[in-house]
C-alpha cells in the first residue's frame, strides 16, 4: 500500500465519521472506497464495522463528556437494536443490494419532509412521551432498524433518527448522541459476527478508522454547539450525497478509481 492510499483512505475516514456522526449515509464513500481497494463486497462491508466501531466510541465519549446522556434509556433502546444487528449481520452474506436502496431512498424521502414540513413541531424534545414507559412496538422498532444496521449499515442513521424522534421523543441534538450510542452498542456484536466469518480486513478497516475517529469528534463536539440547524444542513447535503449514489448520477467507486 502507498503513502498516497493511506493518506487518502485517512482523509476519507475523517467524511464518513463526521457524515454518520450527524445523520447518516457516510458509509457509500467507505464501502465504495473499500471495493476500490479490491476487497469483495462482504469482506468490505465486515472491514467497514471496524471503523464504524472506533468512530461511535468516538463520538460517545464526546457526546457523554457533554453531557449528553442523563438516564438509561438509550441502553434500554440498544438491547434490541444489539439483537436485530446479530441476526442481520449473520444474514449479511446474501445482501439483495437493489432492495436496500429503495428502502433507504424511502427513508430519505420521509426525513427530508421532517426536515421542512414545520421541522418546530419534530426537533423539539417532547417530556411528555420520553416521561411514559417504553411500550413493546418501540422495542420492536429498534430491533427492525437494528437488523438493517447489522445487515448493510449504510443509511441506518436515517432510520435510527426517525425512530428516535418521532418514535421516543428526542429532540434532533439528542437524537443523534442517542444515534451513536445505540450503533457504538450494536457496532461490537455486529463486528464480532464478521471477524468470525473471517470477513475483515484489519489493515484497511484500521486506518480508515484513524479518519473516522477525526471525524466524529469533529462533528459530535459541532452538533452540541451549533445545535439542530447546522446538523438540519448535514443531514440534508448527505441525502442529497447518497440519492445521486443510488441513482446513478454519481458514482463514488468509479470516482475513487480515478482518484487512486
Amino acid at each position: 500500500m502507498s503513502v498516497t492510499e493511506v493518506i487518502f483512505i485517512i482523509v476519507a475516514g475523517v467524511f464518513v465519521g463526521f457524515i454518520n456522526t450527524l445523520s447518516g449515509g457516510g458509509s457509500v464513500i467507505s464501502l465504495s472506497l473499500l471495493l476500490i481497494l479490491g476487497l469483495p463486497a462482504n469482506i468490505a462491508n465486515g472491514t467497514n464495522r471496524i471503523s464504524i466501531f472506533f468512530q461511535t466510541l468516538s463520538s460517545v465519549g464526546s457526546f457523554t463528556r457533554q453531557k449528553m446522556f442523563d438516564n438509561l434509556r438509550p441502553v434500554w433502546l440498544a438491547i434490541p437494536a444489539t439483537l436485530g444487528a446479530i441476526l442481520g449481520a449473520y444474514l449479511a452474506v446474501d445482501v439483495n443490494t437493489r432492495v436496500i436502496e429503495k428502502a433507504m431512498a424511502l427513508a430519505m424521502v420521509i426525513m427530508v419532509f421532517f426536515l421542512f414540513y414545520k421541522p418546530d413541531k419534530w426537533m423539539k424534545e417532547q417530556p411528555e412521551r420520553l416521561l411514559k414507559p417504553l411500550r413493546w412496538w418501540q422495542f420492536l422498532m429498534f430491533f427492525v432498524v437494528g437488523f438493517y444496521g447489522g445487515f448493510i449499515q449504510v443509511g441506518v442513521g436515517y432510520f435510527l433518527l426517525m425512530a428516535l424522534i418521532p418514535g421516543v421523543g428526542y429532540d434532533l441534538v439528542k437524537a443523534n448522541a442517542v444515534k451513536n450510542l445505540i450503533v457504538f452498542f450494536y457496532a461490537i456484536f455486529a463486528l464480532l459476527v464478521f471477524i468470525m466469518d473471517g470477513k475483515v480486513n484489519y489493515l484497511y478497516g484500521c486506518i480508515l478508522s484513524v479518519g473516522s475517529m477525526i471525524g466524529a469528534l469533529i462533528a459530535s463536539y459541532l452538533a452540541v454547539k451549533k445545535g439542530a440547524g447546522f446538523i438540519r444542513v448535514v443531514i440534508l447535503l448527505s441525502v442529497i450525497m447518497t440519492i445521486l449514489q443510488i441513482t446513478g448520477m454519481i458514482n463514488f467507486t468509479s470516482l475513487f478509481k480515478q482518484i487512486l
